[in-house]
């Protein structure tokens, strides 16, 4: 079955034919608990028939969520220690992410926010917040690059994101914005010419980073897409999430390599999956990450090669996984340096 608009219950999902009805009951505490969104575009890419179908894996909820380790926390990277005012994180020197809202149109299960985003979250920042946080970016002349993340900031409507970039427009100091976005895979239709306009502003360089994580994702909509905002001058980059279960394998993640080169989006960052509640099943060992990624060089071109990084926990900021910055304790746990020379334990030592 198709679906012809977003599917955000189990209900929706049972009767597109997505999970069998046997599966309602169970995944009721989990719909409870996490949001659902399924877009059609990302709905039609799924085998019902395929048990371990990488795009229903990132998607469709699974009774796994609702197992939580120790050590997971409901901010992993720590962006609450790091916000000086509602809907800003500044944890380095020259940048800030602006959260304009908490909303996205696909949910995915092992999303790092997820404690915060989808109906029941933090929502989209009032106009007096909103006020607040330009005028954070104003008084700091240090912030170089402003990233526009969430939730997905391209559900807003052209006409405030246009309002975004003209306010970011009027100071000086802010040179480069950025979006992170999943909306041209999940819903290229949105990708249109008012949409386009609305993310340049004068004096502004736009980048866009295209959350996309199997080479399913890259349709020929999706393509058409990107390829709207790339002949606009809008630079694209990418970033991904290494999965089990969805791109755990050399020749997925050189096809989805070489699939973001094709569209002119160059490879960027590579996460380890963060330690976000419920999301166990989705990690991997560091030491698989990185023979992973190791396995890319030699096998696709260096314009293929991505940062395989991890979001220190506690809010630390990202580490490059090489072998100057983290090291192996044995037994599963690591020490990893910070962007301070500062080192942290990895998973962090649970304390009672």
């Amino acid at each position: 079955m198709t679906a012809s608009r977003a599917l955000k219950t189990i209900d929706d999902l049972e009767e597109a034919g997505l999970i069998a009805g046997t599966r309602n009951a169970q995944l009721s505490d989990v719909a409870a608990r996490y949001a659902i969104a399924v877009t059609p575009a990302m709905a039609a890419l799924i085998d019902p028939g395929d048990p371990n179908d990488p795009i229903a894996r990132q998607f469709i909820p699974d009774a796994a969520e609702l197992v939580r380790l120790p050590q997971e926390r409901a901010d992993p990277i720590g962006d609450t220690a790091h916000s000086p005012v509602e809907g800003i994180v500044h944890r380095y020197p020259d940048r800030v992410l602006l959260k304009a809202v908490h909303v996205c149109p696909v949910y995915c299960r092992f999303c790092f926010r997820r404690e915060m985003v989808g109906p029941q979250g933090l929502g989209t920042l009032a106009s007096q917040a909103m006020d607040r946080a330009f005028a954070y970016i104003a008084d700091h002349p240090e912030i170089w690059e402003v990233i526009l993340t969430g939730g997905d900031p391209l559900v807003l409507s052209p006409r405030r994101l246009a309002s975004v970039m003209e306010r970011l427009a009027a100071i000086d100091h802010v040179k480069i914005v950025r979006f992170h976005t999943r909306v041209p895979v999940a819903e290229p239709e949105r990708v249109d010419a008012a949409m386009i306009a609305a993310l340049k502003a004068s004096g502004k360089t736009t980048y866009l980073a295209l959350h996309a994580n199997h080479p399913r994702e890259l349709t020929m909509d999706a393509r058409a897409a990107c390829g709207r905002l790339v002949d606009a001058g809008i630079v694209m980059v990418s970033q991904s999430v290494l999965l089990k279960g969805v791109n755990d394998d050399p020749d997925t993640l050189a096809a989805l390599m070489r699939a973001f080169v094709e569209n002119r989006i160059k490879p960027y960052y590579l996460h380890h999956p963060d330690l976000a509640p419920g999301t166990s099943h989705f990690r991997l060992t560091i030491e698989e990450g990185q023979a992973l990624v190791a396995s890319l060089r030699g096998r696709v071109s260096g314009l293929c090669q991505p940062a395989y990084v991890l979001d220190i926990p506690g809010g630390h900021g990202k580490t490059v996984i090489s072998a100057s910055t983290i090291a192996d304790n044995g037994g599963g746990c690591y020490t990893v340096a910070d962007f301070h020379g500062e080192t942290h334990a990895y998973p962090p030592l649970v304390t009672d």
